[in-house]
């Protein structure tokens, strides 16, 4: 686990120095909505790139974990370090963002996410919870650690979480021009977001049936073989 956190943390400083070298590109005044034009090339380069750091996080686990759970377990701990130790990382280095609630674009993959800050670091710190609760079962060798109630529970408040960041780009595309989106250059342009573009009520009940099934699993007895 050491080393698994280690390698979060060093993912987590790649992708923030990723960031920073963007920022100094396309934001030198700051970063902040809405956001400018990025050309075809430069986005299909981000877009590959987030889904290589995916792979790669996948990766750890296949690699490491012995069962399958024990590799889901190792990519979400993995994952979650990583999206952490970002922000982290970005508030050391050029002290953003303001607060929790400074809204963000989250990922690019199919289409902008974009929530508060608070929002993923929540979701990490789930999904930290959950994999030492998994691999415990694990060590335990409980054969019903986590049943198919428990996966519905845990893919479905990950789809509702997910949905509430979506949202507010379905509600900006809206009021894109038609031009912006299949011009020359391909726009992700975002008014200026505040509280309200995030469904709070959508991703609370996302976050709550994700809590609730760790606690369902959590309170199941190991079963010694």
């Amino acid at each position: 686990m050491l080393w698994l956190t280690l390698f979060g943390i060093a993912m987590g400083f790649l992708e923030t120095s990723v960031v920073i070298y963007l920022r100094k590109i396309y934001y030198p005044d700051g970063f902040r909505f809405p956001l400018v034009e990025i050309g075809n090339d430069i986005l299909l380069v981000e877009i590959l790139r987030e889904f290589a750091t995916m792979i790669m996080l996948l990766s750890i686990g296949l690699l490491i974990g012995k069962t399958k759970l024990q590799r889901f377990a190792f990519f979400i701990f993995s994952f979650a370090v990583w999206d952490i130790f970002y922000y982290i990382f970005l508030k050391i280095l050029i002290d953003w963002p303001e607060s929790f609630l400074t809204p963000d674009i989250l990922f690019l993959i199919p289409v902008p996410w974009v929530g508060p800050v608070v929002t993923p670091i929540i979701l990490s710190i789930s999904m930290i919870v959950l994999s030492f609760i998994i691999l415990r079962h694990e060590e335990s060798q409980k054969s019903n650690s986590l049943l198919r109630r428990d996966w519905v529970l845990l893919i479905s408040g990950s789809l509702i979480a997910i949905i509430s960041f979506l949202i507010n780009f379905i509600k900006t595309l809206e009021e894109m021009m038609m031009s912006s989106v299949f011009g020359n250059k391909m726009s992700i342009e975002i008014i200026e977001p505040n509280f309200s573009y995030l469904n709070w009520t959508v991703f609370g009940i996302g976050e709550c049936l994700i809590v609730y099934a760790i606690i369902g699993i959590m309170k199941k007895k190991p079963l010694i073989a």
